[in-house]
């Protein structure tokens, strides 16, 4: 089959490129430039986007892009570059030179700058005043250089190719009451210009300092103010977590806020004023290095089925692309600090990225050859965000404390793309997602957290008869989502002290008030059931009740698989799957984990993976989403929470072990004692972060506030003048309506887009591929990936036995001879010395029958090599199936003596004969897993019985020990006597003394007496109890029993004998 014809061009092209200059490679049309740029307006001084973690001095010579960092990161300004590491941590400087070409055009309107103009004019792009799409590629850019003079910071971003280039203008100002300016040069420059345009810029400040490199940055987050100066905030560091599409994804692991303030103002002086320090010392309370991500150019606020309906409704209508800047708001965590560049520049993601708040994972799944990617993608709602019991319930606005969808994408690495072969952009039917969603139960309902009791009681504090809040929330899921909504309840529905049963019963009847006014195929499903009762009971199956709820919710919603509509199906997801406990943490995380591990068989069903829908546990592709969700459990928990998940899958699937009874002790501590005492510095934080609270002269300052309530609900002071929402009509009808995804349409004839270059639609290959960069593979993200290949022991795969398929359950009683043998080393084999024998014929029979062709697997008692093999320890306590079982007792058939008496065939010449090395492999099998089956199952034989009842029945003269005769040579010379006494050949008998029994001469008559008198006088003393027992007199000390105590006087220790300390 014909493979993606864009990916195999543009991949040669960048190898070609890779040791040439860096020129548009070939077979790669020259990218058209931006419509919205401007020709003939005056170069504009450049802006940074790069990294505040580094401070190097002001060259002007080539050596300027040495710049000393933590990591060694490539320039990909020039060719021929030998890059160690293909994506770098912290952002490389712009390239300066020295040598201006006198003799070239004007910067900002060179033979690139104005080609691109005209390419994008061809292209049918966006005119000038930002209406519509435009180029994506002349308009992203992905790394920065923050240059500074005395008046002005100057940001110069390149492109990914770091062949265009553009500039942004902040000023610098010491007035606190001025306004942000910034202005946007709109004009791309290539590097030659842009090094004439910093040379100016430089030679008019030389009297002030001239212009010097601040940092460089990967992205520009905002700016924020409080009582005094600006600040701009950049990320200083990333680090790539996901690829989606071609696409990167990044984590932001450094960020910077730097003052726009002049440099002859001194630190000092800034601090003198305590409001502002107090602002800034709250807003370090985020720490924005934790589970914030953002990417250049995939939409990672909106769900991929949106992105993908997006884009492919562009193409029906005639436009290349989408618009770019159609961010769901509801996820963009910098959307405060956007504000002013959104109202000063007409393309503010240009310059800024929207970040998203949640967890973001990746891994591989690898089937004989074949390569699914999973993503899993949490976003977290910036609306009525907060801490555990300061947050709970729905705002006025419908808004859910906890609100965080989970998506996991599911696609085969088959092609990189969205899209498919033809080429039929946007279609690629490699790619399915679901999506889930967790969030408080919207009702009014609040937590006093400021006594010491680690569970508060709850309280209804509204009543509304119309469940407004509900309403609202409802409303907005079948926006987002689509119908119908599967509500998943887990709270307790039985309690002493009535306390989540309350808000059960509320949120019952609020549904079913909601339900009546809706369509019969649009109603909300609702399902309580009391999951923590059932985890409790014996009787019941968490996981079973989990897995059929699972099911029922895939058919009830479906997932989304892309495609043409012709050659490969679509599908749609239509509604969600909205879960929630009290907390909506480990309870919500367990059920979550089910519904998406049965999602997960689905679509890898649907990309002909699996020839079923379902997964079983303890497989390595779900030991592996295993791991995925329990990590996106850990951080939805911590970030509302404050701590880890207490409860685990392990937990609800009874398979935890003791140790993990005191981490979960310590997990709940942490919460408690972050839920007392740190939520409200973290609810300080995210208010002034998120623009909740915003400084205004004559109002009080955030630290005084009672209570947040007013900065998350709505004014009432506006109430009035708002309309209200009908109360039986309270959805819109056309946020039921079924989603659809448009089915592919070709293009009868030549295409109109034919002529029209593959990065117009899609500039994924640009930052895939790197053209003009040396890359490899080791160092390209989906190499790296963590992949259920490291599940695999790389050494029990040598003789071929082990199954290389992630599907296999690894704990079955089946198991690979290869995990048998790794795992046999750190075991003990018990071997009776004499069952040897015995064990060698039961092994010779047991090869013997395997070789005859009996079906029958390899038994715990045979061996397919020549080295001793045992049991290993999870089955011992598994029933040998192939083997008889024995009592506690060895059968006498074995024995010695049983041998002659009940096997005449057997004769005892056989049990003297040295044995094979075979032979003692073979016997080396009977280890500890007999001992555990005889005593679970203990029998006794018939001659066993015959013997106990001949001993219980004997007039007690009936020797303990049998045994054979013992040659002389091994009795020690003291035991002779004893050994050769009358005893042997008289018995034992009872009136005889001790020492007629031993073969010892007999004593006098008077020294026995004088032995008994000494031992009853013994006797007597010891059980006389004393007035005073526990006193121990003179007298006492000189007895027997108190020798130690002696001693001990003496200052020697009663146990080591040693003097004392």
């Amino acid at each position: 089959m014909a493979a993606d014809t864009a990916e195999t061009q543009l991949a040669v092209s960048a190898i070609i490129a890779a040791g040439g200059p860096p020129e548009t490679p070939a077979g790669v049309p020259a990218v058209p430039a931006p419509a919205t740029q401007s020709q003939n307006g005056p170069p504009r001084v450049p802006e940074p986007d790069a990294e505040p973690v580094l401070f190097p001095p002001l060259h002007n010579s080539a050596d300027t892009d040495s710049v000393v960092s933590g990591k060694s990161a490539p320039l990909r300004t020039g060719a021929g570059d030998d890059n160690d590491e293909d994506e770098p941590a912290v952002a490389r400087p712009f390239l300066r030179t020295s040598s201006p070409d006198p003799a070239s055009s004007r910067p900002g309107v060179g033979p690139m700058a104005q080609d691109d103009e005209d390419e994008e004019a061809r292209m049918g792009y966006g005119s000038g005043d930002g209406a519509g799409p435009r180029s994506r590629l002349l308009h992203k850019m992905h790394r920065f250089s923050l240059y500074e003079t005395a008046s002005r910071f100057y940001i110069v971003g390149g492109d990914v190719t770091e062949k265009r280039y553009r500039i942004l203008k902040i000023d610098r100002t010491n007035d606190d009451e001025s306004e942000l300016s910034i202005t946007d040069d709109k004009a791309v420059y290539t590097q030659k210009d842009m090094n004439e345009l910093l040379d100016t810029i430089d030679d008019g400040n030389k009297g002030t300092g001239g212009l010097r490199l601040r940092c460089t940055t990967w992205g520009l987050l905002g700016f924020i103010k409080f009582t005094g100066p600006w600040y701009m905030l950049l990320i200083t560091k990333k680090s790539t977590v996901a690829m989606i599409g071609g696409h990167y994804v990044y984590q932001i692991d450094g960020t910077d806020l730097i003052p726009l303030t002049s440099p002859n103002l001194k630190v000092d002086q800034r601090n003198t004023n305590t409001e502002e320090s107090r602002f800034l010392g709250i807003l370090n309370n985020l720490d924005l290095t934790r589970s914030f991500y953002y990417s250049y150019s995939y939409d990672i606020t909106r769900t991929l089925q949106y992105n993908i309906t997006r884009e492919r409704a562009a193409l029906i209508n005639g436009h290349p692309c989408a618009v770019d800047d159609d961010f769901n708001s509801m996820f963009v965590w910098n959307n405060h600090l956007l504000q002013p560049v959104a109202k000063l520049l007409n393309a503010p993601y240009d310059w800024c990225r929207p970040i998203i708040h949640g967890y973001i994972d990746q891994a591989a799944v690898s089937v004989y050859g074949r390569t699914a990617h999973i993503t899993v993608i949490a976003r977290r709602s910036r609306y009525f965000a907060g801490a555990r019991f300061l947050k709970r319930g729905a705002n006025d606005l419908g808004y859910v404390a906890n609100d965080v969808e989970t998506e996991q994408i599911v696609s085969e690495a088959l092609t990189t793309s969205f899209h498919a072969p033809g080429p039929k952009f946007f279609a690629n039917p490699a790619y399915t997602s679901y999506v889930q969603h967790r969030g408080s139960i919207p009702l009014h309902w609040t937590q006093d957290n400021t006594g010491v009791t680690p569970k508060p009681p709850i309280e209804l504090n509204l009543v509304d008869p119309f469940y407004s809040a509900a309403a609202l929330h409802f409303d907005n899921l079948f926006e987002r989502y689509g119908a119908p909504i599967y509500a998943l309840n887990l709270v307790k529905s039985r309690e002493r002290t009535p306390r989540e049963s309350k808000l059960l019963e509320e949120y019952t009847r609020a549904i079913n008030y909601l339900n009546q006014f809706l369509p019969a195929d649009k109603k909300i499903i609702h399902r309580a059931w009391d999951m923590s009762r059932a985890a409790k009971s014996r009787d019941q199956d968490v996981i079973g009740t989990l897995e059929e709820i699972a099911e029922d919710v895939l058919i009830t919603t479906g997932f989304f698989h892309n495609g043409d509509g012709h050659t490969s199906p679509i599908r749609v997801q239509n509604g969600v799957a909205r879960t929630n406990c009290i907390d909506c943490l480990d309870r919500t995380n367990a059920a979550q984990f089910v519904i998406g591990k049965r999602a997960l068989g689905h679509q890898l069903h649907a990309l002909g993976i699996l020839g079923d829908t379902s997964i079983s546990y303890d497989t390595d592709a779900v030991n592996l989403f295993t791991h995925m969700y329990h990590d996106h459990g850990d951080t939805i928990a911590v970030q509302y929470g404050g701590s880890q998940l207490v409860n685990t899958m392990e937990t609800y699937r009874k398979i935890n072990q003791w140790t993990s009874h005191s981490r979960d002790m310590i997990e709940s501590f942490k919460r408690y004692y972050n839920n007392s005492f740190l939520d409200g510095q973290r609810q300080e934080a995210y208010n002034l972060f998120l623009g909740n609270y915003i400084f205004t002269h004559g109002q009080p300052m955030l630290w005084d506030l009672a209570t947040d309530y007013y900065l998350h609900h709505e004014d009432p002071r506006t109430w009035l003048d708002k309309i209200k929402r009908d109360y039986i009509h309270w959805y819109t009808p056309k946020f039921l309506e079924p989603r659809v995804l448009p089915p592919y349409e070709p293009v009868k004839g030549k295409p109109p887009h034919s002529s029209k270059p593959m990065s117009i639609y899609d500039d994924y290959w640009l930052e895939y591929y790197r053209p003009s960069t040396l890359s490899s593979f080791v160092k390209m993200f989906p190499y790296k990936m963590n992949s259920t290949l490291r599940y695999i022991p790389f050494k029990s795969t040598l003789d071929g036995r082990y199954d290389l398929s992630p599907f296999r359950v690894r704990t079955e009683l089946g198991d690979s001879e290869a995990q048998e043998k790794k795992k046999a080393k750190k075991e003990v084999t018990i071997v009776a010395p004499h069952d040897m024998v015995r064990m060698a014929d039961n092994a010779e029979t047991s090869s013997n029958n395997e070789k005859a062709g009996n079906g029958s697997g390899p038994t715990p008692t045979s061996t397919t090599g020549s080295g001793s093999k045992g049991i290993f320890s999870h089955r011992w306590l598994q029933a040998d199936k192939h083997t008889t079982t024995h009592g506690i007792m060895k059968d006498t058939s074995h024995h010695p003596h049983g041998a002659a008496n009940n096997n005449n065939n057997n004769s005892g010449d056989e049990a003297k004969n040295k044995q094979t090395a075979l032979e003692k492999s073979r016997a080396a099998q009977w280890t500890f897993t007999q001992v555990v089956q005889e005593s679970l199952n203990p029998t006794v034989s018939a001659v066993e019985a015959e013997d106990y009842a001949r001993y219980i029945s004997h007039p007690q003269n009936l020797p303990l020990v049998v045994s054979s005769e013992i040659p002389l040579a091994e009795i020690e010379p003291e035991y002779q006597e004893y050994v050769n006494g009358s005893w042997q050949h008289e018995g034992l008998p009872i009136s005889s003394p001790w020492p007629n029994k031993l073969g010892l001469p007999r004593r006098d008559n008077e020294e026995e007496e004088q032995e008994q008198e000494q031992d009853r006088e013994l006797y007597l003393e010891t059980v006389t109890v004393a007035d005073n027992p526990l006193t121990v007199t003179e007298e006492d000390a000189q007895k027997k029993r108190y020798k130690a105590y002696r001693k001990w006087l003496r200052g020697k220790s009663l146990f080591k004998q040693q003097p004392l300390d």
